[in-house]
Formats: C-alpha cells, sequence, structure tokens
C-alpha cells in the first residue's frame, strides 16, 4: 500500500507540472497572447526585471532638478506678427481695382535668454519676416522685442528685450557634450511656461536634409515637439550646449528624433551679429570629400573616417599652412572628425584670423599643422569687408542727365566691373545702372554695401540690373 501510494503522488506531481508547463506554453507562445509583439489596442505587460547591482548606473544619481530650476526662468515663448498681402489677379482684370487685402499672420516658438540684460536667441525660422516680436517670460510677463540680427544659413536669430537682472543661461561647450550624456529639453510651447522633458545625446555631427547649412547637429531623443524651436538643449549642469531646432518624424510629431545647433556655433553667431552686424565665417581653402574604403585602401590608411583632402584653394588657409592633397583630416584641435559634419561644425565656430590645430594623415604617418583660417575672399579680416568692390567693381550714383535719360528714379552706374560672372553669364558691361538689390532700393554706394552684405544670411541675393539698352536683367548673386 506504500509503495502504490508513493505512485499516485508521484503521478499527481507530474500530472501538476505538466499542467504548469502546458499553461505556460499557452501563455508565451500561443497565438493572440504573443510576448513581444502587439498591436496597437494591446497593452504592453508590466514585467520584473532583475539587475545586476554592480552594473546598475541609475538615473536617479543624475540631478535633473537643479538644472531644470536653473533653466526653466531663461526660456521664453516667441510671438512672432507679420502681415501678410495677398491680391487677386482676376479681380483686378475684371475689374479694374486693386484687390489688395492684408491680414496678420502669427507663428510662435521659443527663445533662450543669454545676458541678463535681454539678449534672446532663437530660431531664425521662429522669427522670419516679422512686423513685431512679443515675448512672454515663464512668469508671464511680456516685452515688445528688437530683432538684432540673424543667420538664415545657420538658422539663428537674436532679438533683445529692456530688462535688468533678468534669468539666464550661460553657454556651455558643445564640442564637450558626449553621445549617451543626459539632457534636458527646454522650451516655451503654445505660450503653456517653460516645459521640461529629459533624454541623452543619441548621436554628434548629425547632417539633416533641406534647407539646413548646419551639418552638425546634436541629435537627442529628449521629447521636442511645434513650438519648441528655439529652446534650449541643456546639460545636466544647466549649460546651454544646443538650440533646439527641427524633428525627424513623418507625422509632425515627436518619433524620438530632434535635432539641435550646438552652442558653439550658436554662440560664435551671436557674438557676431552683436559686434559686426553680419556673421565672419572661416574658411579652411579646400576641396574636399569623406573618407570611402576604397579611398582609405588607396592612401594606405588603415579606417574609412576622416575628411580627404581633394584639392587646395590658391589664397587659402590650407595652402599657406602647408596641407597637402590627399592629406586625411581626422583632428581639428584634439576634436576627432570623422566626417564633414564634425569638420563643418569645428569651422563654423571660428572666425577668419583664428589659428587651429589641425591633424592629418599623411604617407603613413601623422602629421599636426597649425593653420591661420581666412575668409572666403582669401584674407584674414574680419569686420569691415568692400562687398561691392568684390562682387561688382567700382560703382557711383547716376547723376540727373541719367536719371531722366533711363526715366528712373535711384541708381548707381557700374565704372569698372570686377566680377566677371555677371560679364560672361549675363552680359553686364561697364555703364550698366544697378537699382535695386532684392526688393529695396539704392541710392548711394552706402545702400548697396549694406544690402550687398546682408546677403551673407541668404541663399543669394537678387540685383537688377538696368542695362544700356534698357533691359532690366534680374541676376542672382551668392554672396558667401
Amino acid at each position: 500500500m506504500i509503495h502504490m501510494k508513493k505512485i499516485s503522488e508521484l503521478i499527481l506531481v507530474s500530472v501538476i507540472g505538466g499542467a504548469i508547463t502546458l499553461a505556460s506554453y499557452l501563455w508565451f507562445f500561443s497565438d493572440g497572447i504573443a510576448t513581444n509583439q502587439f498591436s496597437t489596442d494591446e497593452k504592453p505587460r508590466i514585467l520584473q526585471t532583475n539587475f545586476n547591482k554592480n552594473e546598475l548606473y541609475a538615473a536617479e544619481n543624475t540631478d535633473f532638478v537643479k538644472a531644470a530650476e536653473e533653466s526653466l526662468n531663461a526660456v521664453v515663448h516667441v510671438k512672432n506678427i507679420s502681415i501678410q498681402t495677398v491680391r487677386d489677379p482676376l479681380v483686378e482684370y475684371f475689374y479694374g481695382r486693386s484687390s489688395e487685402r492684408k491680414f496678420e499672420q502669427i507663428g510662435t516658438g521659443s527663445g533662450v535668454i543669454i545676458s541678463s540684460d535681454g539678449y534672446i536667441v532663437t530660431n531664425n525660422h521662429v522669427v522670419q519676416n516679422a512686423t513685431d516680436i512679443e515675448i512672454t517670460l515663464n512668469n508671464k510677463k511680456k516685452y515688445k522685442a528688437k530683432l538684432i540680427g540673424a543667420d538664415a544659413n545657420n538658422d539663428i536669430a537674436l532679438v533683445k528685450i529692456e530688462g535688468k537682472e533678468l534669468p539666464y543661461i550661460p553657454f556651455g561647450n558643445s564640442d564637450n557634450c558626449r553621445v549617451g550624456e543626459w539632457v534636458l529639453a527646454v522650451g516655451n510651447p503654445y505660450n503653456l511656461t517653460s516645459t521640461v522633458t529629459a533624454g541623452i545625446i543619441s548621436a554628434k555631427g548629425r547632417d539633416l536634409d533641406g534647407n539646413y547649412n548646419i551639418d552638425s547637429f546634436i541629435q537627442t531623443d529628449a521629447a521636442v515637439n511645434q513650438g519648441n524651436s528655439g529652446g534650449a538643449l541643456v546639460n545636466t549642469r544647466g549649460e546651454l550646449i544646443g538650440i533646439n531646432t527641427a524633428i525627424s518624424s513623418l507625422n509632425g510629431g515627436f518619433v524620438g528624433y530632434s535635432f539641435a545647433i550646438p552652442s558653439n556655433i550658436a554662440k560664435k553667431i551671436v557674438e557676431d551679429l552683436i559686434e559686426f552686424g553680419n556673421v565672419q565665417r572661416a574658411y579652411l581653402g579646400i576641396y574636399y570629400e569623406e573618407l570611402s574604403d576604397t579611398k582609405a585602401k588607396a592612401l594606405n590608411y588603415d579606417s574609412n573616417e576622416g575628411v580627404v583632402i581633394t584639392g587646395i584653394q590658391e589664397r587659402g588657409a590650407a595652402k599657406e599652412a602647408g596641407l597637402l592633397e590627399n592629406d586625411i583630416i581626422i583632428k581639428i584641435n584634439g576634436n576627432k572628425i570623422t566626417k564633414f559634419g564634425d569638420l563643418n561644425g569645428q569651422l563654423k565656430s571660428k572666425r577668419p584670423g583664428e589659428s587651429i590645430k589641425v591633424t592629418v594623415y599623411r604617407k603613413n604617418g601623422i602629421k599636426e599643422l597649425n593653420v591661420t583660417l581666412k575668409n572666403q575672399f582669401g584674407k584674414v579680416d574680419i569686420g569691415k569687408f568692400d562687398f561691392t568692390e568684390y562682387y561688382i567693381g567700382d560703382v557711383k550714383p547716376i547723376n540727373s542727365l541719367d536719371l531722366t535719360k533711363y526715366k528712373v528714379k535711384n541708381g548707381l552706374k557700374i565704372q569698372k566691373l570686377n566680377n566677371q560672372y555677371l560679364s560672361q553669364r549675363f552680359g553686364i558691361k561697364t555703364g550698366d545702372i544697378i537699382i535695386g538689390i532684392d526688393d529695396n532700393a539704392v541710392k548711394s554706394e552706402k545702400e548697396l554695401e549694406y544690402f550687398l552684405g546682408k546677403g551673407q544670411n541668404k541663399q543669394y541675393v537678387i540685383v537688377q540690373i538696368l542695362t544700356t539698352n534698357g533691359q532690366v536683367e534680374y541676376i542672382p548673386i551668392k554672396i558667401n
């Protein structure tokens, strides 16, 4: 009996064990109860997970509170008010009267106070074409703002409000931020007061398609949505390391990819706008391509990270410093260069006349060269530059006889043409008259110089030239 009793117990345990095994199988693997896939209307299960204490780096160890407290009051809401004009050509044609109607268009975004006296940095696309700019602080206090300057190429704008002892965020060094580092995105969308989200730096030196010429965005997974443009990306020390600018999304909402202009680029642009009124661009003076496996093998280099020089420009900084064709640029000032975005990011934070240390691979060895950067014209000068002389030539205001002869109200006659592109491509010659830049009439050399210089912040400017045969030509010129 005892033996039979033990057998019965064994059978019972086996049956229970089998039932548990079968239930476990159905739970984890049967159709309709998948553990690692679920449809849009299913909810993911919450499972406990054990961690090895010795390998755990807890988020709690990172102090977000201090950085958030120091940033919230320095991020503002930016309201852009512009007057748009629309016309109906059919109404004008059939009824012979003007159909012009004006309406107010409002755009919004965020901005970052960067000084106690009221300088605010934001994106150019937030304030572009604004007739009025209104700033609302986190405490709901409102100010009228003045546009100090903008750089459309890098999508940075600087505005100012009249204030004292305002909270602000100090600039940090974006070169020092690292992939995997915790960051906060602070914005003031929809005038809801400032909002903080947290994430990590996902990548550096990102190049985005579209109308972006930055090539060196900081990518983060901190949630950024519409209205956050121009807001702050800060590190856990509360330092500004980026200006939130764009998201990558199919539906317009945040899906895990947001991009910020590095603070070193933004800081340099802001300083240029305050000091010079335009952006001072530094050039290395090379032709280049990103390093490929094939090119690296041909140059006997055991990596495909870097930028290879394919040509040296005459009068450029590279030629003067001794850089050579087929040199592979691998570092700038000790910062690793893996692709052109890294190189471009370094150059955008520098001015003509500044020196940088360029590390290159050349013929089985590493060389370091000191390079003094120049501007696009092969000079180390910053600030004042004669755009009229370089892009046009010698000009002088037309006299009263020419005003009557050509039936114009203003203009500058070309005395000597320096820009061969104008003559070879468009047939412009000495004696032709410049009457405007974009939508601006030019009456003096000072005005012409101003509007050409302002064209640095655009893709190109349209120069209106009245030729001696009475034809008005509209010629695009890229000022870079």
